[in-house]
C-alpha cells in the first residue's frame, strides 16, 4: 500500500497495491502490519456499512472521550467525498479539513484519527460506505458539528437543494458555537 500524507498531520489517503487480469482484481483492503508500519499502532474493533444514494450527507460525526473513534474508511460501490475536519483544542491546523474522493474505482482508503469529525457526501446514483473503527459505538458520546457549516468552506460538490440529511444531522452546532471535547 502508498500511504500518502495529506495537509493536516495524522490524516492519510491509502492506495492499496492492486492486481488486475482478465478475470478482475485483488487487493489486500488491510493489512495490521502494513498499517502499523507505514501509519502506526491500531486495534480495529468494529466494521460498519452504509448504503445512501445521491445526495446524501452523513456528519460531521465523532466520539466524545473516553469513546475517542479513529477510522478507516473507504466506498466499495460508487462514488463519496469524504471530508475530515480537525476539532482538536489548539491544534495548529483546527477547524481545517481534508476531503477526498473515494470510489470503487480508485479502491481508495481514509484514516481518520482521534480528534477529527468525519463526514461524506454520495456523489453517484447510491455508494456503499465501509469503515472500521478502533473504539465500539457509544451512542452516549455521540457528538458533531454542522456539515452545511459555510465557515468550514468545504465544497461537498452537492447542491444544496439536492442534500438529504437526517434529523439529527441538521442539529449539529456550527464550529463557531461548538465547545471540543479535544
Amino acid at each position: 500500500m502508498e500511504v500518502i500524507k495529506t495537509s493536516i498531520d495524522g490524516v492519510f489517503i491509502i492506495e492499496p497495491r492492486i492486481f488486475e487480469d482478465s478475470r478482475g482484481y485483488f487487493f489486500e483492503s488491510f493489512s495490521q502490519r502494513e498499517f502499523e508500519e507505514k501509519i502506526g499502532p491500531i486495534n480495529f474493533v468494529q466494521d460498519n456499512e452504509s448504503k445512501s444514494s445521491y445526495g446524501v450527507m452523513r456528519g460531521l460525526h465523532f466520539q466524545r472521550p473516553p469513546f475517542t473513534q479513529s477510522k478507516l474508511v473507504r466506498c466499495v460501490k460508487g462514488a463519496v467525498l469524504d471530508v475530515a475536519v480537525d476539532i482538536r483544542k489548539g491544534s495548529p491546523t483546527y477547524g481545517q479539513h481534508v476531503a477526498v474522493e473515494l470510489t470503487e474505482d480508485n479502491h481508495r482508503q481514509f484514516f481518520i484519527p482521534k480528534g477529527f469529525a468525519h463526514g461524506f457526501a454520495v456523489l453517484s446514483e447510491t455508494a456503499v460506505f465501509q469503515y472500521k473503527c478502533d473504539e465500539f459505538y457509544h451512542p452516549e458520546a455521540d457528538g458533531g458539528i454542522s456539515i452545511l457549516d459555510e465557515l468550514l468552506n468545504i465544497d461537498w460538490r452537492i447542491p444544496t437543494d439536492k442534500a438529504i440529511l437526517s434529523d439529527k444531522d441538521t442539529k449539529h452546532p456550527l464550529l463557531k458555537d461548538f465547545i471540543s471535547p479535544f
